[in-house]
């Protein structure tokens, strides 16, 4: 996957994740799932260079 790939899909689970906490609060665990798959991303996208 290219970086730019890799920058539009943290993009979208950022926007995803910020439904989310509007939806279910910060302590759900829906929201938790989703930080963490953001966090993976972020992860996935520092480790690339």
């Amino acid at each position: 996957m290219s970086n730019q790939e890799l920058l539009q899909q943290i993009e979208n689970k950022r926007k995803e994740l910020f439904q989310i906490v509007s939806e279910y609060g910060l302590n759900s665990s829906t929201t938790l799932e989703h930080s963490q798959e953001l966090d993976c991303l972020l992860n996935e996208y520092n480790n690339s260079f």
